[in-house]
């Protein structure tokens, strides 16, 4: 089985990235960025990528989709969407962090993460280094926002971060950026990172990728 042939049914069988999964519609505007940010935030957190998803929709779905509604939303309120998503380890905590960081949002950039790309100017340190200003997102939060959101902001492409090259480990595909894009043939960077972190955080999907290869 060659290379290629791995890669493409890897990414025609798991080729989702996470912010579709959550219902996000991926643009250069402020909103769908800022779902993506939360979105980052709670699949940084030791719990299953699925149940972080499910969260995320729960806090979309009760009208927290700006930082504004967010912050205006009462603590009570998003401790209820997060548990109604299932995550319940992390709720009270993460509710609080999610306030806080929408108001640091709203406060020091107009509600607008384009102003941290902005800022960044295409250093991804700078920008990884900006994202882990708000509350609860660590460097593994960046790393997640970094990953999904270079399909809007192609400046940071290719990032494939340590735990999607773990993933090509796992197929046996080369383990660097450049070669992993090389056999990608100019699809879209995000759905690449995305479908290795899923073979990453799930061994059986290794299996099912050589069998359908």
């Amino acid at each position: 089985m060659s290379d290629r042939t791995t890669l493409d049914t890897l990414l025609d069988l798991h080729g989702t990235t996470y912010a579709e999964e959550a219902g996000i519609r991926l643009r250069d505007t402020p909103q769908p960025l800022y779902q993506l940010l939360v979105l980052s935030h709670l699949l940084s957190a030791r719990i299953r990528a699925s149940v972080a998803v499910a969260a995320a929709r729960a806090l979309y779905a009760h009208g927290m989709r700006t930082p504004r509604r967010m912050a205006d939303a009462t603590w009570q309120q998003r401790v209820d969407a997060l548990g109604e998503g299932g995550y319940r380890r992390y709720d009270e905590r993460t509710a609080t962090q999610l306030g806080d960081g929408a108001v640091l949002l709203l406060d020091e950039h107009g509600g607008d993460l384009r102003r941290l790309r902005r800022e960044a100017d295409g250093d991804d340190g700078a920008l990884r280094r900006a994202l882990q200003r708000f509350p609860g997102m660590g460097p593994t939060g960046a790393d997640i926002f970094v990953r999904e959101v270079q399909t809007v902001w192609p400046e940071t492409a290719p990032f494939l971060d340590a735990k999607a090259l773990q993933g090509a480990e796992r197929l046996g595909l080369p383990t660097s950026p450049a070669g992993l894009t090389g056999l990608a043939e100019g699809r879209d960077p995000a759905v690449l990172a995305a479908a290795l972190v899923r073979t990453a955080l799930d061994k059986d999907l290794t299996a099912q990728v050589r069998s359908a290869a």
